[in-house]
């Protein structure tokens, strides 16, 4: 009788604390991280691995109050020696974390864009003097500025495709990233792509500023020559 009665007590605490990791579940889902955390807390104490997995996560990406990649180890640890398959999975990905640590500060802090702007997309502004005298010169300037500009609108639809910059994180980094990594990654590229769109628009400001100074001095000029140039002729007719 008493080992009837034994293992009905093991029957029902499982089933109790099945009931309270569901819960626990639950109010993550809803993102009640506080209340969630205690119920995982105190499974997690009890030996369960599941919960001390749920647990090592929320420390793991920031849920827990903040982000403790110790706490979220050591818990991983306990649960993977349970043979819980995500704890494994995330011990394997920490692992990895520190392998490939210059790889995500390099999208923290690192790029610079250059790829956006080299190559096909780099568009080297034509030298565009005060003024041009002679056919030559002045087809010369003409084709410099239309070939810069076609550059500049590639540039230009290259860059907008390319937003945001996160895309350019390769997938396997971007799962390395902790939730404030990510955040730092997002600021810091997003403060990047600002800076390199004002940099293309005060560059092609000032190319298309000294092509209009130049066309305008240019068109008097010619305007004056041939002026002259008729002035002179009828002159000579009428001797």
């Amino acid at each position: 009788m008493k080992t009837t009665l034994f293992c009905l007590s093991l029957l029902f605490c499982g089933s109790a604390f099945a009931g309270e990791l569901e819960d626990a579940h639950a109010l993550f889902a809803k993102k009640d991280y506080a209340q969630a955390m205690k119920l995982y807390t105190k499974l997690a104490n009890g030996g369960n691995a599941e919960a001390q997995q749920a647990l090592g996560q929320m420390y793991w990406y920031g849920e827990a109050g903040q982000v403790d990649e110790a706490k979220a180890e050591a818990l991983f640890k306990k649960s993977a020696a349970k043979g819980n398959k995500v704890a494994i999975a995330s011990l394997e990905l920490m692992d990895q974390r520190v392998k490939r640590r210059k790889d995500i500060d390099y999208w923290i802090k690192g790029y610079d864009g250059e790829d956006l702007k080299s190559g096909e997309f780099r568009c080297t502004a034509p030298r565009i003097p005060a003024m041009s005298k002679i056919n030559a010169d002045i087809d010369r300037i003409g084709a410099a500025v239309t070939s810069w500009q076609e550059c500049y609108n590639k540039f230009v639809t290259n860059l907008n495709a390319s937003t945001p910059l996160t895309k350019r994180i390769p997938a396997d980094i971007a799962k390395l990233m902790t939730k404030d990594e990510t955040e730092k990654s997002t600021a810091y590229l997003t403060q990047l792509q600002s800076n390199l769109t004002e940099e293309a628009k005060v560059g092609s400001q000032m190319v298309l500023a000294d092509f209009a100074a130049w066309r305008t001095a240019t068109e008097t000029y010619v305007a004056e020559h041939n002026a002259m140039v008729k002035s002179s002729s009828d002159a000579k007719k009428l001797k």
